[in-house]
């Protein structure tokens, strides 16, 4: 079995308050790539903050209000969401998804491969590959880079260098 795991493609950081022309501009091919995904088991990852955002350990390094769990910009992009059927969604107040790695853990001796993309290259993706690396040093971990975007185009290259480094496929 092969998973396909988008992150965050939520609307603040495709046009909202951390939204950025990179991540704009690869919705049409996380949509397509889903929709070319027949034979694998989609998951989305959801960036999901209270209100009490500013007040949180991240929120005091990163003071902008984003992915608050309710709002517009919280919502998976619609273009992408409706590119997928039957999808499985795992919240994370955090980087990366404890849960995702649990649930595919479960699943590791039917899982062939792991594909990765979304937002951001820099941030959250990088942190979900290697926890699933780290996780399950066994199953072939790919990250596609044509369907990713980091927080800025250098910090997207730079974590592909390091992810490379980490024995993740970059495809």
């Amino acid at each position: 079995m092969k998973a396909l795991v988008i992150v965050d493609m939520q609307n603040d950081f495709i046009d909202g308050s951390l939204g950025t022309k990179e991540a704009a501009a690869i919705v049409p091919a996380v949509a397509e790539r889903i929709k070319n995904s027949s034979d694998e088991l989609v998951l989305f990852t959801a960036d999901t903050h209270g209100e009490d955002y500013l007040s949180t350990p991240e929120g005091k390094k990163l003071p902008v209000v984003h992915c608050v769990k309710g709002t517009d910009g919280w919502e998976i992009h619609e273009d992408v969401l409706t590119a997928a059927e039957n999808a499985i969604t795992f919240e994370k107040p955090v980087f990366g998804s404890t849960a995702l790695v649990d649930f595919l853990k479960g699943k590791e001796q039917e899982l062939t491969r792991i594909e990765l993309l979304g937002l951001c290259t820099d941030i959250c993706v990088i942190s979900n590959a290697i926890m699933l690396k780290n996780a399950m040093p066994n199953i072939e971990i790919y990250v596609n880079e044509k369907c990713c975007a980091g927080v800025t185009p250098q910090s997207h290259k730079e974590a592909i260098n390091v992810m490379k480094m980490c024995q993740i496929n970059i495809i």
